[in-house]
């Protein structure tokens, strides 16, 4: 529910001109999602909401988005030096690596924010991922499959 929520927000705010936390609520209302003020709040936060001038003396929510595009081509590198191999278990991605270098994966993938992946544990040679279903597990794997070429 927050993701979709989440979404829509992101949705709202690029194609329309929300000045306040009451008008996002109202638009929220209408797309079919009960909210609080506080979820609001919560949510601008999360998702680095910003007010930028819209014109006419009137302000607009926007997403700040971090270009970190340009760090794109070292998580690939980090990524192709640490992998060994890869697996699924239902909604768990399993990523076996070399020897140290699991954390650096993880990181990697991390930065690379799939949108399937709740989140990732790493030990020494092994990373677990949550991945928000079965399906999704399935997609990752061949994104990253890509990915390595």
């Amino acid at each position: 529910m927050k993701q979709s929520r989440q979404e829509k927000i992101v949705e709202l705010v690029e194609t329309g001109e929300i000045e306040t936390q009451e008008e996002l609520a109202d638009r929220l209302k209408e797309a079919g999602f009960a909210v609080t003020q506080s979820t609001i709040s919560r949510d601008i936060r999360q998702l680095h909401l910003s007010k930028v001038p819209a014109g006419n003396g009137r302000q607009k929510y926007v997403v700040l988005r971090q270009d970190d595009s340009h760090l794109w081509d070292k998580y690939v590198r980090v990524l192709k030096d640490g992998f060994v191999s890869m697996d699924m278990a239902q909604n768990i991605l399993v990523i076996k690596t070399v020897s140290g270098m699991a954390m650096a994966v993880a990181a990697a993938v991390d930065a690379m924010k799939f949108q399937e992946i709740v989140g990732c544990i790493a030990g020494d040679d092994t990373i677990m991922m949550a991945v928000r279903s079965v399906e999704d597990t399935r997609a990752v794997m061949e994104k990253i499959r890509r990915i390595l070429g």
